[in-house]
């Protein structure tokens, strides 16, 4: 190698090492630019801070003392985005419900590559629009969507963190909308829209659902709740209300995922297309243990009268005995504000 090769490889080491520092500098007055209460906004048009609500996420300081919110312009951002677990007290809030929307499609069945180079479906749990690890987590006015094509199971909303807050927001998909993943966790969903085809709230998380209108798209099954045994409490629904497209006429209210599997129904209408049984067991004799119930429901489908033997009508003290402090309060103080 002659000399002005060794200038010239020299150069080239010196600039990309600088290149490198720069943006490693950049990134990290960035972070320190935001490592404060104050809001982040974001916004397509250019007009905030960021352009996606992911950047956003990823200048938040790890374990937050303080409340940071992180608003959202109205437009669609098509972005598939992680809340790590590290991240607390964040709330992500948009400027208008209906029209600041957060989208993607994947769905079950798309192949995806694997580290040994095989080619395998991508499975329900990778589906998700927006996955929240973190705990103390708040989204409001804002909308989750999976708009994949009915090819496949495709969650919108997956969560593993505790003490999760959504208030005022639609989630918006067809099978496995709304995944409340992680069992011993608590979660409170106040005046939301959620709507899906089968299966479209489901797993082993505690949820209360507050004056949220359920929206059943096609002939199925609303939740399927896979409540450990141990666990004293799984779905609750209280003042919501139940509707259903106009070519939707079988509806049930859930049927178990797992055995121990716990839904409640308490205060809230109940469309005509519910089916008069209201539950199914799935399989594997899951009527010998599931915990369904209802108390005090209104609408054409609250009959009770063609239940299923194994649902339970909650006693007047009993339904009083359920109240959000004694649900969320299980294992550790905590109550969403109201």
């Amino acid at each position: 190698m002659d000399k002005r090769s060794r200038l010239n490889g020299r150069w080239f080491l010196i600039t990309a090492l600088s290149f490198i520092i720069s943006n490693l500098s950049f990134s990290g007055v960035a972070a320190q630019n935001f490592d404060n209460p104050d809001t982040i906004v974001v916004a397509r048009d250019g007009t905030g801070q960021f352009r996606n609500v992911s950047e956003a996420v990823e200048v938040c300081r790890a374990f937050m003392e303080y409340h940071k919110v992180i608003f959202v312009k109205r437009g669609t951002y098509k972005e598939k985005i992680v809340i790590p677990q590290w991240l607390t007290n964040i709330e992500i809030c948009g400027e208008d419900r209906d029209e600041t929307i957060i989208t993607w499609d994947d769905h079950a069945n798309i192949m995806i590559p694997m580290a040994d180079g095989k080619m395998q479906k991508m499975g329900t749990f990778r589906t998700y629009t927006l996955l929240v690890e973190g705990n103390s987590i708040t989204l409001t006015n804002i909308t989750i969507e999976n708009n994949a094509a009915k090819l496949g199971q495709a969650v919108a909303l997956r969560t593993t963190g505790d003490k999760l807050t959504f208030r005022n927001c639609r989630f918006l998909g067809n099978q496995d909308t709304v995944y409340t993943g992680m069992a011993g966790t608590r979660l409170y969903f106040k005046d939301c829209y959620i709507e899906g085809t089968t299966d479209f709230i489901f797993g082993p998380s505690t949820a209360w659902f507050e004056g949220c209108t359920i929206y059943c798209k096609a002939d199925s099954y609303i939740t399927a709740a896979s409540t450990p045994q141990d666990q004293t409490f799984g779905y609750v629904f209280n003042r919501c209300k139940v509707t259903a497209a106009p070519d939707v006429t079988k509806v049930y209210l859930g049927r178990p995922w797992r055995d121990y599997g716990y839904t409640l129904f308490m205060n809230c209408e109940l469309c005509k297309e519910i089916r008069p049984e209201g539950w199914h067991h799935w399989q594997k004799n899951r009527e010998e243990t599931a915990r369904y119930m209802e108390y005090n429901n209104h609408g054409a489908g609250a009959s009770t009268t063609g239940r299923v033997s194994w649902s339970r009508q909650l006693t007047r003290q009993e339904a009083e005995s359920v109240t959000m402090q004694r649900v969320f309060n299980t294992n550790s103080t905590w109550l969403p504000q109201q």
